[in-house]
């Protein structure tokens, strides 16, 4: 599973020209899930995106997380994170898990995010031509791969 994080000041989603979900400062998540992803990986992407200390304490260190400036989280799949670019100049996504694989796994870090985050978070649509955007702040962003943890 990979992540992209970005550290925002406010970020949006749109699905046909309605609000889907807002949020203001907090982290905007893209999510892509593959074949071999598993509830072990969402358990541990889940802690380590909830335990990120990257907003600035007093001192202008990035050493707070979301709780310390009571963030939220906007999460939005995005298959094409793990989009193969080895050959010619059409990416191949073979890597991204199909639907009834990526469904469950994607309804499940929406779960496990709210419980280790303390409160609900906001989402996409899994599968929808979504609209996104975002105000990032720093800009800070950060790519974390469920399957490299050492």
């Amino acid at each position: 599973m990979i992540a992209v994080i970005q550290r925002v000041s406010q970020a949006s989603v749109s699905i046909t020209n309605q609000l889907k979900g807002e949020i203001d400062a907090g982290f905007l998540i893209f999510l892509g899930i593959t074949h071999t992803d598993t509830r072990e990986d969402v358990d541990w992407l889940s802690r380590k995106i909830v335990g990120m200390r990257i907003f600035s304490d007093d001192d202008g260190k990035m050493n707070l997380d979301l709780a310390a400036v009571n963030g939220n989280i906007l999460l939005i799949s995005q298959f094409t994170l793990h989009a193969s670019t080895k050959k010619g100049n059409r990416p191949s996504f073979i890597d991204a898990a199909r639907p009834e694989v990526a469904i469950p796994i994607y309804e499940a870090m929406i779960a496990q995010l709210s419980t280790d985050l303390g409160k609900p978070i906001q989402t996409g649509e899994f599968g929808a031509d979504m609209k996104i955007s975002l105000l990032n702040d720093g800009p800070v962003t950060i790519l974390i791969d469920s399957k490299n943890r050492i």
